[in-house]
């Protein structure tokens, strides 16, 4: 078990980090995000894959595993899963794409989109809790500078 001075030194240790390594604040931020947003998913009965897709059908309307996988940045290998998982439940449907017969497209189901709207009435009460430490105009900030690193990426 560790000791309190341990404790202390490691929470002292990362936000001292951001100022010199911003790369390595941000993963650790990120890795805090992400197993919060999956506890919070999970406890929805979805994975945070799946809540992506399902929030990102509306929009991009039905498409094939390749896009999502592309717009999503999860793995193809991954996506199959998470498409498999969907399906299986009934959220989402593969049925054959129209503009190319060799793909599969998937459409989101009226089960589906009762499972996001669910996920996304739940999002503002996560999101609050987890970024508690920001004021308003912080997370607007944060939000607006992961934008721009996400739009510039490769």
């Amino acid at each position: 078990m560790p000791s309190r001075t341990t404790d202390r030194a490691s929470t002292a240790y990362f936000p001292r980090l951001a100022a010199e390594r911003l790369d390595i604040a941000l993963c650790r931020a990120s890795a805090t995000v992400a197993r919060a947003a999956d506890a919070h998913a999970g406890a929805l009965g979805l994975g945070v894959g799946q809540h992506l897709v399902l929030k990102m059908l509306p929009e991009v309307g039905p498409c094939s595993q390749r896009v999502l996988s592309d717009e999503s940045r999860i793995d193809r290998t991954v996506m199959v899963g998470i498409c498999d998982g969907l399906e299986q439940a009934g959220h989402v449907r593969r049925e054959r794409d129209v503009a190319d017969r060799r793909a599969y497209a998937v459409p989101l189901t009226d089960s589906g989109r009762r499972l996001l709207a669910q996920a996304e009435d739940a999002v503002p009460e996560f999101l609050d809790g987890t970024f508690h430490a920001l004021s308003p105009a912080e997370r607007r900030q944060l939000s607006d500078l992961l934008g721009k690193l996400l739009r510039t990426e490769p």
